[in-house]
């Protein structure tokens, strides 16, 4: 039997992320140009050949309107991309685009693909989160049947049983979440080499939701977001503590990963940055959807036969500020380690794009730190989550 080969990482490129609200600086411009710029930008700067690529594969959660059916066909197409580079668009929810890169090193591992295009996109100000689901039983009675006393429930209230169950308090979610602002503002410089310019928005060149002046004391001014009557009546455990500063704020964005097989990268002459050491996909409970961050941390630690000290960096996205400090508690994981350059509490939550634009920003502090390994997990709709480690080369 042929050996896995070396998947690795050549090269990250993402957009500054905008707002996900009518007059954010990228809610004029259709999803499929911002993926399209950033596929455009990424072979262009590697003088790659795009023929060379063997297929692209998109993360993207919303598929309605202009994210409709094949968004990453249409951004091959749109990108100029030679008609005989396929693609095709995932949905693992919040984890679509870092399911990506999991899909892209699988293949290239395998033999089956030398060179793949793991990218994501998302217009939440254009194609308004669950504008997929509306008028449609999307879960069918089963659903019901199984989980009995309402079925499941959504992200923001999962999050507020996290604050219940892990016994995390209002202070701790709103100093966290000043710290993703002061972090991110602080590490602008270090963004911009993997920012790539849209067409549409050319003056945009900083990620538009990062608040350097954010305090504690401002964020503690906010009113719960999800005070629902009957949620609590099934829940009293809740004492509504998630607000619209502890929490990722829409925004649109896009992002992309060049990998290759390191034989190709080297016939190429291309450096790689990174390789993927191993990754993990697991299910988790659906209700509490958010903590499968957790067992996917562990399955992926155990797969690469390391532990969580030797981890450098870890990401660990900032859906709500519950799941990375719940993340903490039970991993026993310092916050030092973890999202050092702000996360998207502050960077924001573009869906589909934000697997990938993770790892942009993973791949950038290991390379500024001199890091070795880095972990990324996501938590995602229906208690699932991915885990990536990567290795700095």
């Amino acid at each position: 039997m042929t050996p896995p080969r070396d998947a690795v990482i050549v090269d990250v490129l993402r957009t500054p992320v905008g707002k996900g609200k009518k007059g954010g600086a990228l809610s004029h411009v259709h999803p499929v140009h911002l993926l399209a710029d950033v596929l455009a930008e990424l072979v262009r700067r590697n003088d790659l050949d795009p023929a060379l690529v063997d297929d692209v594969i998109a993360g993207c959660v919303t598929k309605a309107g202009e994210q409709a059916i094949n968004p990453a066909r249409s951004a091959v197409l749109a990108a100029g991309f030679p008609l005989s580079v396929p693609a095709t668009t995932v949905d693992r929810q919040c984890g679509s685009s870092q399911q990506a890169v999991h899909f892209a090193a699988h293949a290239i591992q395998a033999g089956a693909a030398d060179v793949v295009i793991a990218c994501g996109v998302e217009s939440m100000s254009r194609v308004p989160m669950h504008s997929d689901a509306q008028g449609a039983d999307h879960l069918g009675a089963r659903i019901a049947e199984r989980f009995p006393g309402g079925g499941l429930i959504g992200q923001g209230l999962s999050a507020e049983l996290i604050c219940a169950r892990w016994k995390l308090d209002r202070d701790e979610l709103d100093e966290f979440s000043a710290v993703s602002h002061q972090r991110a503002a602080a590490a602008h410089e270090a963004f911009v080499p993997d920012l790539a310019t849209v067409t549409e928005a050319p003056e945009l060149r900083v990620d538009e939701t990062v608040r350097p002046t954010t305090t504690v004391d401002k964020l503690a001014a906010l009113r719960p977001s999800f005070v629902d009557d009957a949620a609590a009546a099934r829940f009293p455990e809740i004492d509504w503590k998630i607000t619209p500063g502890n929490s990722s704020p829409l925004t649109d964005g896009a992002a992309a990963v060049l990998m290759m097989s390191a034989e190709k990268a080297e016939r190429l002459g291309l450096t790689p940055r990174a390789r993927v050491h191993a990754t993990a996909v697991v299910g988790d409970d659906p209700i509490v959807m958010l903590m499968g961050v957790v067992p996917a941390t562990r399955a992926v630690l155990e797969r690469a036969g390391l532990t969580a000290d030797d981890i450098d960096l870890f990401e660990v996205n900032e859906a709500f500020a519950p799941v990375p400090l719940a993340w903490m508690h039970d991993l026993g994981v310092e916050h030092e380690r973890l999202n050092v350059h702000g996360g998207a509490i502050a960077l924001g939550h573009p869906l589909g794009a934000s697997g990938a634009r993770i790892m942009t920003t993973l791949v950038g502090a290991l390379e500024r730190r001199g890091a070795r390994f880095g972990l990324q997990t996501m938590c995602e709709w229906g208690g699932m989550a991915n885990a990536t480690i990567v290795e700095r080369l």
